[in-house]
């Protein structure tokens, strides 16, 4: 009986790495890779609510500056009229180097439901968006994204 368990054991240690490996190959969004902080340097933390925050700040100031009240994404040439539904607070990241990244879900005046995927920069209270694009239209993955050398990219959804 203890035999078993031990040989059980050994082969599930064998195979968590590669199944770590594989669980990663196409993650829904990027994540921070490694990264060695330079000597004498401290960055700020910047905590998930501060992410938060700094979207729907985002959102919320771009929709104010629209005539219809509504935040504009333009998606293959047209242009999206979106409402906020939900910031997807268990997935937003610190990516390092004063990036950060969040998904939102917004409704568009058409129906339909599209997550969007926000890269920011900056400081608690001076966040600012650096790209937004469409990831999915009502839960259809248009891309998925894959790490190279340190380095997120889109890739192809399958």
């Amino acid at each position: 009986m203890i035999l078993r368990l031990i040989i059980t054991a050994a082969i599930a240690l064998l195979f968590a790495p590669a199944a770590l490996v594989f669980s990663q190959e196409h993650p829904e969004h990027p994540q921070k890779t490694t990264e060695h902080p330079k000597q004498g340097t401290e960055a700020k933390h910047v905590s998930t609510t501060d992410i938060s925050a700094g979207i729907k700040t985002n959102i919320d100031a771009k929709s104010k500056k629209s005539p219809d009240g509504k935040f504009h994404v333009n998606h293959e040439g047209q242009d999206l009229a979106l409402d906020l539904v939900k910031v997807h607070d268990d997935r937003l990241q610190d990516l390092g180097g004063g990036k950060y990244f969040a998904c939102v879900d917004m409704k568009a005046t058409d129906g339909k439901t599209y997550d969007i995927d926000f890269f920011l920069t900056g400081q608690p209270g001076k966040m600012n968006v650096t790209e937004t694009s469409v990831h999915k239209i009502d839960g259809k993955p248009l891309y998925n994204w894959k790490e190279e050398n340190g380095t997120w990219h889109k890739a192809p959804a399958s």
